[in-house]
């Protein structure tokens, strides 16, 4: 039998706004075994991770109440050991700059490479399980 904590471990909580985005992107997850959990609203992700184990976020960056990166900020200050895959629609230089300081696992532009991201996953799942951050 397994706990709760080990059932949320394999959990990956994808945060954008965009339905069709948000539901590609989860049955693409559990396609390769994931449990996930989505988010449409910022605000909600924030409430569920300030009060649950979220070891692995997909955030975009560009949506309409809050955006990505300010939703990452908060992030690493409720939920520090989190890792955190960014994904956009949009070619930013400043908003990539942005991001890779504060230190994702991956930064990915839509449309991506399905198996890159998986492989993201997986790395930022083995993150989780060392408690490190990703260095680039």
């Amino acid at each position: 039998m397994s706990g709760p904590s080990e059932v949320e471990e394999k959990e990956v909580s994808v945060v954008d706004d965009d339905f069709y985005v948000r539901e590609s992107i989860y049955y693409l997850l559990v396609s390769a075994g994931f449990k996930v959990r989505t988010f449409k609203r910022p605000e909600d992700f924030l409430a569920h991770a300030s009060t649950h184990h979220v070891p692995v976020a997909v955030l975009d960056i560009w949506m309409d109440r809050m955006n990505g990166l300010e939703v990452f900020a908060h992030l690493c200050a409720i939920s520090p050991k989190t890792r955190v895959i960014v994904v956009t629609a949009r070619e930013d230089i400043a908003a990539r700059t942005t991001a890779m300081a504060i230190g994702p696992v991956a930064y990915f532009k839509k449309p991506f490479d399905g198996e890159k991201f998986i492989s993201a996953v997986h790395d930022a799942f083995s993150q989780s399980a060392r408690g490190g951050r990703s260095k680039s």
